[in-house]
């Protein structure tokens, strides 16, 4: 599929711009742009009021101001390094223009002694005199037309002035063709919302600071293009996900009966409801590809465990997927009392197996004598087969994006995939990086589960924090201590947690062990092991215990340097706690004094436990980007639209794609043409390749 002539114009080269050379153009990569439709969305983030006034009289230095004067006398500087200065007159007022190292010959021929002159630039008061140092615009009075009443102010990047961007910016509107209508007619009509090419144009001429708003009837329509844009692109891939058929797996719920009778507890309602979404796909004919998302201690593993046996009582097998080691051996070992009650067989698979007892299981699994698989991605090794494999369930998500989801869809079984994150993401970036999926949200809490009491100490009380904790430490209580990332480099991260450990140690004996991202493998799944079996009592580390380690004697969090930590971060840690009978505390020590956000994040972990609404916290104080740390995240980079604060906008979009994509599959009614310009113009080759291959 090549890219409709209609765009061509928009990728050309940009020394194709009058006034845009080779090393200009080399210097507009640094905003991102790299050909003419760039420059449609590289959109000003504020605006110069030029409105003429008659005179320096009508305003209020310092401030700009656009004025026509007389060019009076000029005063060359009397020595080096001295301004060079024209007397000019407005309306009421003698004042002066002042340049530094201009040329005599260049400023007589800009503004020559008699001539009228329009001057715009910022007028300041220099000893009660007013005067105007470089002002950015010097027009003939024929040539002031040109000079916009409320001029756009675009984002630069070195060897990049304002003036040359409008000027290039203007060549790319020239260029930009009149687009058919991809946006459903009525939703456009409610919303108010111009014309693709009409958005363009108003956003490149605001006619005022209102115009540079979000709520801008021109700019939402642009961010909605890229929410829609983005949506079709996941609502293909999940299409194309879904059009290699799946396998109908229906269990007969003997094996779950059995689970859940040796419960000592019922599961929640949403624990309930989410087996029953995910029975319910995986009895469809199409694959299943769903997000399974629960906060810390939501229960996702028993669901997990369900559609595990969902598959095994349909004769089938099921894997578990865990990022690394240590968190598979802890899956396989929470799951090993449910399959022991279910009456399957559980196994794991990691890199450490080796010669004969790996090649067993694997004749086991091939053979289908293995019902349930738990590994890292060792599962996915050439001579790893499977009898009937039916679900594969991968545990957090984010180190694995939409094109591995893809890829585990290739093994060329038609697998029903399960996702499981702890990260409690706000709907608005949930869209955005799962699109292509479905979601199941767990928002319940188990019964028993007790509040964990959360503290806020400055860091100057640490005497107290130990003396307490060797007190519960005698009392055969469990404790984390948490060091943080000191500036980032791995050498002091090691140091402020060996430190810790050293005095920690002096002041509790050999019960503290310490675990850190510098040691070997082995040692530390050694020393996390000694924690788990209750040898050590106090566990150093920096954040490698973030994710997935269960102790449930674990019952006290000391987070140090807290203040330094995001909320995601704090809200993951402090759930390593509180998964025993007994009351657990997670102490947040910071360095006084707090920040303004600093205190916000603290007391926001302080004062809740709910995981979606510190995630919805944590996206209005930090940003989408950064939530998810977009490098690893796969989310999409946009330049209009806003997740934060246009986060209703990206669920419109995707029900409209979705919706699209019902009616016209292959894109190819008069709407669906359309939109395939918006792929080209929004460069989402993929969703284009996907197109092509449908």
């Amino acid at each position: 599929m090549s890219r409709p002539e209609a765009l061509f114009p928009l990728f050309a080269d940009l020394d194709t711009l009058e006034g845009v050379g080779p090393k200009t153009a080399r210097a507009m990569e640094g905003l991102g742009v790299t050909r003419p439709k760039d420059l449609l969305l590289l959109l000003p983030h504020s605006g110069v009021d030029r409105s003429r006034k008659a005179s320096v009289r009508d305003v209020v230095p310092p401030t700009v101001l656009t004025v026509e004067v007389e060019v009076g006398a000029h005063f060359p500087p009397r020595s080096k390094g001295k301004p060079y200065r024209v007397m000019v007159r407005d309306a009421q007022l003698e004042w002066a223009l002042v340049f530094f190292h201009a040329r005599g010959d260049y400023l007589q021929k800009l503004l020559p002694t008699g001539q009228r002159r329009i001057v715009s630039g910022r007028i300041e008061l220099f000893d009660g005199i007013a005067q105007m140092v470089h002002p950015d615009h010097v027009l003939r009075l024929d040539e002031a037309v040109a000079l916009p009443v409320y001029e756009p102010v675009y984002p630069l990047t070195a060897g990049v002035t304002q003036r040359l961007l409008a000027k290039a910016v203007e060549g790319a509107m020239a260029r930009a063709p009149d687009l058919p209508e991809w946006i459903d007619p009525s939703l456009k009509a409610r919303e108010g919302w111009p014309d693709w090419r009409a958005a363009i144009a108003a956003v490149h001429r605001p006619e005022g600071p209102a115009a540079l708003a979000q709520t801008d009837p021109a700019r939402a329509r642009l961010a909605y293009d890229e929410l829609f844009a983005h949506q079709l692109t996941l609502s293909l891939a999940r299409a194309s996900l879904r059009k290699s058929k799946g396998v109908v797996t229906c269990g007969s719920g003997v094996l779950q009966a059995r689970v859940l009778a040796s419960l000592p507890y019922a599961p929640t309602g949403a624990q309930t409801r989410a087996v029953a979404e995910i029975a319910a796909d995986m009895g469809a004919p199409l694959r299943m590809n769903r997000l399974l998302q629960g906060d810390v201690g939501a229960g996702k593993t028993l669901v997990a465990f369900m559609a595990l046996l969902i598959a095994a009582e349909a004769g089938g097998q099921g894997v578990m997927m865990a990022p690394t080691e240590i968190l598979a051996r802890q899956h396989h070992e929470g799951l090993a009392p449910l399959a022991a009650a279910a009456g399957v067989r559980l196994e794991l698979l990691t890199g450490r197996d080796k010669g004969a007892e790996r090649a067993a299981k694997l004749r086991d699994l091939a053979e289908g004598r293995i019902a349930v698989l738990v590994g890292t991605h060792a599962v996915f090794q050439k001579d790893v087969a499977f009898h009937d494999l039916r679900l594969a369930v991968v545990d957090e998500q984010h180190r694995f994006g939409v094109a591995q989801r893809m890829e585990l869809g290739a093994k060329g079984r038609a697998v029903d995939v399960l996702v499981m994150t702890a990260t409690p993401i706000p709907r608005s970036l949930a869209l955005a990086s799962y699109g292509d999926m479905d979601v199941s949200v767990l928002d319940e809490k188990p019964a028993g589960r007790k509040p964990i009491k959360t503290v806020m100490i400055a860091a100057a009380r640490i005497e107290e924090v130990v003396a307490h904790l060797a007190r519960a430490v005698a009392e055969g209580r469990q404790c984390y201590w948490v060091c943080p990332l000191v500036e980032d480099s791995e050498v002091l991260d090691y140091a402020s947690a060996e430190a810790r450990f050293a005095s920690l140690r002096a002041a509790l004996g050999d019960q503290v062990g310490l675990v850190h991202g510098q040691l070997p493998p082995a040692e530390k799944d050694a020393a996390m092991a000694r924690f788990q079996r209750g040898e050590t009592r106090v566990l150093v580390a920096t954040t490698v215990i973030e994710v997935g380690v269960n102790v449930p004697n674990a019952s006290i969090m000391v987070i140090e340097r807290a203040e330094i930590f995001g909320l995601a971060q704090l809200h993951q840690l402090r759930g390593r706690v509180g998964r025993g009978a007994a009351q657990s505390t997670c102490l947040l020590l910071y360095q006084a004094p707090l920040s303004e956000a600093g205190e916000r994040r603290l007391t926001t972990i302080r004062d809740t436990e709910d995981g979606f609404r510190i995630a919805e916290e944590d996206l209005a104080m930090r940003g989408a980007g950064d939530l998810i740390g977009t490098a690893q995240s796969g989310l999409p980079r946009f330049r209009v639209a806003d997740l934060e604060r246009q986060g209703a906008l990206m669920a419109v979009a995707q029900s409209d794609a979705r919706a699209l994509l019902t009616v016209d599959p292959g894109l190819t009614s008069p709407r669906g043409q359309a939109a395939r310009l918006l792929l080209w113009l929004l460069d989402q080759d993929r969703a284009i390749r996907l197109i092509a291959v449908g």
